[in-house]
């Protein structure tokens, strides 16, 4: 069986191409979105999705999200007394949208299309093949997120030539693709983004206004249960735009009671360095398609943050029309990853439909160019591939040594547009040995190959001599190498994962424990006692016991959250 993946920073989603239609399959909760949140309980059991985000706010030190920005580097993040890689928190978010699917489906789930942003470096999308490896999963496809959403909108199945722009804002990452679609043909054009611009920024943005309107000292920066609390706040009034003229943001801490009222032209006077950054990539993608908006035939949103009202006007201007946002933007990647798993297990229902991809950035290595006066200049970037080259494809070019007495010609390998490779980014180091003779008798071949998946390979030999060497950079750095790999897997293995059949019921205690922090009172009291009252249920480990209280909690929950969440000072009974 092979499922779809959308692996988000904000949310995930799992998705099976099914009785000729995408289907997303919804978590133990019922829900199809499941925050790609993780966090240690007390007694060191895994918590995923819902529970571990509403633990954000109660437990900040035992929680993480937004872990996605750091796939590919050896940045660890510490839960409790135990540090993970970003690798490893997403494979643990696989392992549950697995476990989930394979519930739904009555039978194992071994393959998967995980999607990535197109904007994705070769270590990155490494760490993306690596994080299913460790959830048990063989890695058939990574797909471009753009791609994956123009698939689920069907533009591959319209008879007439369509010229088509995705525009794809997730909760971290950005991404914009041309694509043109001909005789059953979808050919992305040009691709661009921006791997640290997503919803979280327009977040951070809003926080510090917060601390601005309140004149917040450093020390509430360093108080991470308060930062927590009003990032989802401030999360909460984001969303309340889209529907609400204003919102107002309130946080208490202590006997102190923070707030800010927000409106939508406030909203998008802080966020114009960030909208404007989203202009960017989208110049860039119809620069190198050799296009301008009025040649396009559909503008299509997808991501979660294209929802805010003030991204939405933003494409309307600059397109002169409104997007198409006909699909659930949360979940339109997903149902495209779907779509590529029934083309790939050759559904009848699917016509068969070619797709080309590019490279979204260019590929090179360190050169030094030598002065019409003698001696040379080091540090320059030449490309070998140059960006929005249609892939899979393999380019070779030949370097010659700088001395004449050179023994090894060390490859310095970049990605990025910048002229000097100190402004672009070294994703490995090949040394080839080359024979004696002059600098021109000693040249090196490096052929660089690139294929569907958006990964790299480099090759360096020596093209004289009895001696030579090929060498193939198979990981970067930061990069897990296969033995870790294997050691991660067996330490991963051995944590304790909450129980599937009973999330519903941690999911529901954590979203009390989050409510108690934020209020005060009687109301926190009464609150505490229902808390009480729900765990000694849980002890009777009596199913129809069990089942009433969880619906009476869940009404009790719900209550205090819409009628206290606001007011924390309020008195009313439950």
């Amino acid at each position: 069986m092979i499922v779809g993946i959308d692996l988000g920073t904000t949310n995930s989603l799992i998705s099976v191409w099914e009785n000729g239609a995408a289907r997303l399959i919804p978590n133990q909760l019922g829900d199809v979105l499941t925050p790609s949140c993780v966090s240690v309980d007390e007694d060191g059991t895994i918590l995923v999705g819902r529970a571990a985000r509403d633990r954000l706010q109660t437990h900040p030190a035992q929680s993480a999200a937004a872990f996605k920005r750091h796939m590919g580097s050896d940045k660890k993040i510490t839960l409790g007394k135990r540090a993970f890689r970003a690798e490893e928190l997403s494979a643990l978010i696989l392992r549950a949208l697995k476990e989930d699917a394979e519930a739904a489906l009555g039978q194992p789930v071994t393959e998967a299309i995980i999607t990535v942003p197109a904007y994705f470096s070769d270590a990155q999308r490494k760490a993306t093949r690596a994080a299913g490896q460790l959830a048990g999963l063989k890695v058939d496809r990574l797909l471009n997120e753009p791609t994956a959403a123009a698939l689920a909108y069907g533009i591959h199945l319209r008879d007439s030539e369509s010229r088509f722009l995705v525009f794809d804002l997730g909760g971290g990452t950005f991404d914009v693709s041309v694509l043109d679609l001909f005789e059953n043909v979808m050919e992305v054009r040009a691709s661009a983004g921006d791997n640290f611009l997503g919803g979280e920024d327009f977040v951070t943005a809003l926080v510090d206004r917060f601390f601005e309107h309140n004149k917040l000292n450093k020390n509430y920066r360093e108080n991470a249960h308060f930062m927590q609390r009003l990032g989802a706040q401030v999360e909460l009034a984001k969303r309340e735009l889209s529907t609400s003229p204003r919102a107002l943001i309130r946080v208490t801490e202590g006997s102190d009671n923070f707030s800010m009222e927000l409106d939508e032209p406030t909203f998008e006077t802080l966020c114009a360095p960030l909208l404007a950054r989203l202009r960017h990539p989208v110049e860039r993608a119809l620069r190198d398609a050799n296009l301008v908006g009025a040649q396009l035939d559909n503008i299509v949103l997808a991501g979660g943050a294209t929802r805010m009202p003030v991204v939405r006007r933003m494409v309307a201007r600059m397109f002169g029309r409104f997007p198409a946002c006909d699909i659930n933007p949360d979940e339109v990647v997903a149902l495209g990853a779907a779509v590529q798993a029934g083309l790939k297990s050759k559904d009848a229902a699917l016509d068969e439909v070619v797709m080309t991809d590019v490279s979204p950035y260019s590929l090179g290595v360190e050169i030094a160019m030598h002065y019409e006066s003698g001696g040379h200049s080091s540090g320059h970037f030449d490309p070998v591939i140059e960006r929005n080259t249609v892939v899979p494809v393999s380019r070779v070019k030949t370097y010659s040594p700088i001395h004449d007495q050179q023994s090894v010609i060390e490859i310095n390998v970049y990605q990025g547009e910048a002229r000097m490779v100190a402004d672009n980014i070294k994703l490995g180091t090949l040394s080839v040995p080359v024979p004696p003779g002059t600098r021109d008798d000693r040249s090196v071949e490096v052929r660089f190959t690139y294929d569907v998946n958006g990964l790299l390979q480099v090759e360096a030999s020596a093209r004289k001599g009895a001696e030579s060497a090929v060498l193939i950079i198979e990981g970067n750095p930061g990069m897990m190498s296969p033995q870790e790999i294997k050691e991660r897997l067996a330490s991963l293995s051995q944590l304790k994962i909450h129980p599937r059949d009973r999330i519903e019921m941690r999911t529901l205690l954590a979203r009390g424990e989050r409510l108690y922090q934020q209020l005060r009172g009687s109301v926190r009291d009464q609150l505490s006692v229902e808390m009480t009252r729900f765990e000694g249920n849980l002890e009777t480990q009596d199913k129809r016991i069990i089942d009433a209280a969880a619906k009476r909690f869940v009404e009790v929950l719900d209550y205090v959250e819409h009628q206290h969440a606001g007011n924390p000072f309020g008195d009313a009974d439950l």
